[in-house]
């Protein structure tokens, strides 16, 4: 029992370190792009509104593989050349991820009182200014837990790239049951990475819940 897995342990522990790099970039990317987009779904002004909406009800109600699938056959015919799995996997999961995330942060600034809000306008402080010193910080505290959940769905999610033959773990384990026709020991062994880390994960998101929790009773 799990002798495939032990005889190509390196290589399959090679693909969860690509599966690793391309949740890094995911999470710092969609997360960034979803500050702006949070803060684009409250603005007053409609030609960011609008759009922003748009692009997140659309992105929102199709499927992430679809979209894989777009920049990765798409992508090429703008840039004039074809483009590796790994940049096309990290950029259909940030344009993807960044309308989650930008909802979740959206639902944080929501929750900040608008006192205090207008009171740093009556300081002198921009728009621009209070988003990055006053709701930012305080909505991200506030939906950590939200995010740490978003973060494990993204790492799960990680395992469509499959499809076009970026070598995480899942296409690694596939690649050696091609060889060792060893199917339920090498995808157990994968299920259980993804379940040792996401429940890790989980742990840690109900945490900050039940601190945030206990702080908001105080």
């Amino acid at each position: 029992m799990f002798d495939a897995v032990l005889r190509n342990l390196p290589f399959l522990m090679g693909g969860l370190v690509v599966t690793f790099k391309l949740t890094f970039f995911a999470l710092a990317g969609g997360i960034s792009l979803g500050i702006l987009v949070g803060l684009a779904r409250i603005s007053r002004n409609k030609w960011i509104y609008y759009p922003v909406t748009w692009y997140v009800n659309f992105l929102r109600n199709i499927p992430l593989i679809l979209v894989i699938f777009w920049i990765y056959f798409i992508m090429p015919l703008f840039v004039g050349r074809s483009i590796d799995p790994f940049p096309s996997a990290v950029i259909a999961f940030i344009i993807f991820e960044a309308t989650y995330f930008g909802e979740i942060f959206r639902a944080g600034y929501q929750t900040i009182s608008k006192d205090l809000v207008n009171a740093s306008y009556s300081t002198g402080m921009t728009y621009a200014k209070t988003a990055r010193y006053i709701t930012v910080p305080i909505a991200f505290r506030r939906m950590l837990p939200s995010l740490i959940t978003q973060s494990i769905v993204t790492f799960q999610d990680t395992s469509l790239a499959f499809v076009i033959g970026l070598p995480e773990i899942v296409r690694r384990a596939s690649i050696v049951d091609n060889i060792e026709i060893r199917s339920l020991e090498l995808f157990s062994f994968v299920a259980v990475i993804f379940l040792i880390i996401c429940y890790a994960g989980s742990i840690i998101s109900r945490h900050y819940e039940d601190k945030y929790r206990q702080a908001s009773v105080l």
